[in-house]
């Protein structure tokens, strides 16, 4: 009898997301095996104890007659035109809700907007580290990654000259994630406007992706990027998830702004591709007019005395007292980007001490390398647990890493955690 195999598309030979691979999956193993696992790979607020702002929930459910059908591929129009209301309170002219399309979560138009964009071989400039779903989907649409370094010594912001060294004939777009993920950059005013002229000298589509844009801390602003790009298109892309704590909604947006009136085909395209889902979930749409237009309630968690804000605090304390870490103060967003002393553990490597960190001390946390960046030596966590939790965290990151300073080298980074060690 022959082998049977099925073997999986080639697309998927550059397309990672280790956010949610071996090491989750080890996880959750762990798990069904009676474990209590600290996951702090993926921000996830309703896992947190955060619950969506009860207005949206009623403004769902009040709707939920006018939810059955499907509704217009671009999304219904009253979450359209509250995307455009808050567009236009920040200093964004010249949107419409034609130019809104609601999506089944930021994930979801992320994919749409390259597609209907890309073609074989074409460049899009993406930030390393990334959130690494922008990379996958551009390998994905038959494209390439080229990574601008946002490097740690420079408090994960980027070089807008050295960018520029990276654009060529076939560069299409340009992303930028801000606030960040994973690292909590915010980036300054001065830095997204040489982005935005940088942008509108090679006419390159700005992708924006401000998923965290309210999440900002110790008087960090956040500026959003169509108030800056006249001259290019810009897609503005937020959602429900993070801000409003509404994660399983699915409900995400792409709003564009800028030069629009020569993206005529392009916008039938992404309108063609929106089709051929028929349309995002209709029942979370209908929370995003009392979302965009109510009560901000992250403001609280984020001010001094907040949840976020406090988590925040005990992180930097944290590292701050480690003999082995290091951080560049998260400004934004819900995680913080750590970094290991190489010194104090020559032989660290972020995937080793991922799996050990999970195998012996139950803590779950993303490796560095997930993001795409060439170094081996930082890993991310998400700021969600409340202080106490997170105090417990580092301190078993500690143990751990105290542990791996003092292995002799020939047992180092080369050694691979069994499934049978435990948590010590």
């Amino acid at each position: 009898m022959t082998d049977y195999r099925i073997a999986p598309s080639d697309s998927l030979q550059n397309v990672r997301y280790e956010i949610r691979g071996r090491l989750a999956r080890r996880a959750h193993e762990l798990q069904r095996q009676g474990y209590e696992i600290i996951s702090l790979n993926i921000g996830n607020p309703g896992l947190f104890g955060f619950r969506t702002p009860e207005t949206m929930r009623l403004a769902m459910i009040e709707n939920l007659p006018e939810a059955e059908a499907y509704c217009h591929q671009k999304g219904i129009f009253p979450a359209r035109e509250a995307v455009v209301m808050q567009q236009q309170a920040r200093g964004v002219s010249g949107v419409s809700a034609e130019e809104v399309f609601i999506g089944n979560g930021v994930s979801e138009l992320i994919d749409l907007v390259l597609r209907a964009l890309l073609n074989e071989g074409d460049e899009v400039l993406v930030p390393s580290p990334d959130y690494p779903l922008w990379t996958a989907a551009v390998n994905l649409n038959r494209a390439r990654a080229v990574h601008y370094p946002c490097r740690p010594e420079a408090g994960f912001l980027p070089d807008p000259a050295e960018l520029e060294s990276l654009i060529t004939r076939r560069t299409r777009a340009l992303v930028v994630i801000n606030p960040n993920n994973p690292t909590g950059a915010v980036y300054p005013r001065a830095t997204l406007e040489a982005l935005a002229r940088i942008a509108e000298r090679h006419r390159l589509v700005v992708f924006s992706d401000e998923i965290y844009d309210q999440m900002v801390y110790a008087g960090a602003e956040f500026v959003p990027m169509a108030t800056l790009v006249h001259d290019t298109l810009c897609a503005t892309l937020s959602g429900l998830s993070k801000v409003y704590r509404a994660c399983g909604y699915r409900v995400g947006w792409a709003s564009f702004s800028g030069r629009t009136h020569g993206a005529s085909e392009y916008f039938s395209a992404l309108e063609l591709l929106s089709s051929l889902r028929l349309c995002a979930n209709v029942p979370g749409q209908w929370a995003v007019q009392t979302a965009l237009g109510g009560h901000q309630s992250i403001l609280e968690l984020v001010a001094p005395g907040g949840r976020l804000c406090e988590s925040r605090r005990a992180i930097i304390d944290m590292v701050a007292s480690s003999r082995y870490l290091q951080l560049s103060p998260p400004m934004g967003a819900m995680y913080a980007f750590v970094g290991v002393d190489r010194q104090a553990v020559p032989q660290f490597d972020d995937q080793q001490f991922a799996l050990e960190l999970l195998e012996h001390r139950h803590v779950l946390v993303a490796p560095g390398v997930s993001f795409n960046v060439p170094y081996r030596n930082h890993f991310r966590i998400t700021s969600l647990p409340d202080a106490a939790t997170l105090r417990e965290v580092f301190a078993r990151m500690e143990q751990q890493l105290a542990e791996m300073a003092v292995r002799p080298d020939t047992a180092g980074a080369g050694r691979v955690v069994q499934a049978g060690d435990r948590f010590k």
